[in-house]
């Protein structure tokens, strides 16, 4: 049985690559008790070769040749102009290297990317069929996971890994700790049932708005080519090593980060309206003229509401009233970042 099928049997259905059919995060209080969210918007990637790590170090923001055993990470593929085409989360797999990214775009990404091997002993393969990825989060979820783990990792971009699969601890959200498993197709329909006793199921853009809330954008087919790692903060959350070697765009991300305060920045906000779409400009009441910023992510948080990330100008964060697509749209409310806006280099 597939996982598709095997959720179907839960009670869910695929739309949109993401899980439907479970009750919505807004009517219950799961992401912060505890939840488990079928992850079937998200792509992986397989690097194998003795090259992988030497050529994924110089097609991405971040280190790769010194990745731990034990860590993730996250990096930017950028166009020589600096433009983010991926937002990646990886780590190691033994001597591979695991990619992970919106479904939305893997297709063309890995493609693009296996142009560039050339003479590098290095081949990617699309592993979708063979894991399935489980987003865990709330207070209850580092308990309901001791029975396969064990061991927990200890610390946010930690990973672990076992005859179960991988566990990977991604950063909060509203304080409470969030865990994706990559566990092999098998694995996963013997766990659910018992996970579904413990943990609330949820939609997969339940597990979306918790990355909103923990400040972290990805990349997603309609917002390629839209930003600078910077502009969506990408740096502050360890996207972006400035010390590294080049990799298409290195000079643009560079010279983003060195010339001066950077104008443009991302935002949590609350808009009042239930259907936002990513890619969607964003006006400013002091100048309806054109557009100030436009959103990144957006989720349905409530009946009637969406939680976004937006990127914009910082002075529009701090004066006058934003609306969404036009100068009359819905209105939004700018809501704090759970980290802080620095402008230092690593």
């Amino acid at each position: 049985m597939t996982w598709e099928d095997f959720l179907s049997s839960q009670g869910a259905a695929l739309e949109d690559l993401s899980i439907t059919g479970f009750v919505p995060h807004w009517q219950s209080d799961a992401l912060q008790t505890g939840f488990i969210a079928p992850l079937t918007d998200l792509g992986l990637i397989r690097v194998t070769g003795e090259d992988a790590a030497s050529f994924l170090h110089n097609q991405l923001s971040n280190d790769v040749e010194h990745l731990g055993g034990s860590e993730l990470r996250r990096a930017a593929y950028c166009t020589p102009k600096g433009r983010m085409l991926a937002s990646f989360v990886y780590w190691k797999d033994g001597q591979d290297i695991i990619l992970q990214l919106s479904k939305t775009i893997q297709a063309t990404v890995q493609k693009r990317l296996q142009m560039f091997v050339l003479r590098a002993k290095a081949k990617l393969h699309d592993i979708n069929a063979e894991y399935v990825v489980l987003g865990l989060g709330g207070t209850a979820a580092s308990a309901a996971l001791q029975e396969w783990f064990p061991e927990l990792p200890a610390k946010v971009d930690q990973k672990l890994s076992n005859e179960y699969g991988s566990l990977l601890r991604m950063s909060d959200a509203k304080d409470a700790p969030r865990y994706q498993w990559i566990a092999p197709v098998e694995i996963a329909q013997q766990a659910w049932p018992k996970l579904n006793t413990q943990l609330k199921a949820v939609n997969t853009s339940a597990w979306r708005v918790t990355e909103i809330q923990a400040g972290i954008a990805i990349v997603i087919a309609s917002t390629q080519e839209k930003f600078v790692p910077q502009m969506i903060n990408f740096e502050l959350i360890g996207g972006v090593n400035f010390k590294k070697g080049c990799y298409p765009g290195q000079e643009i991300v560079a010279r983003s980060q060195y010339l001066g305060k950077l104008k443009r920045r991302m935002a949590i906000a609350l808009v009042h309206a239930k259907d936002v779409a990513a890619g969607t400009e964003v006006f400013n009441s002091d100048d309806v003229s054109q557009p100030c910023g436009m959103i990144v992510n957006a989720e349905q948080h409530q009946e009637d509401r969406s939680l976004v990330l937006i990127e914009m100008k910082l002075a529009d964060q701090e004066s006058g009233q934003l609306s969404l697509g036009s100068a009359t749209g819905a209105a939004i409310e700018i809501l704090p970042l759970p980290y802080a806006i620095t402008d230092i280099t690593q």
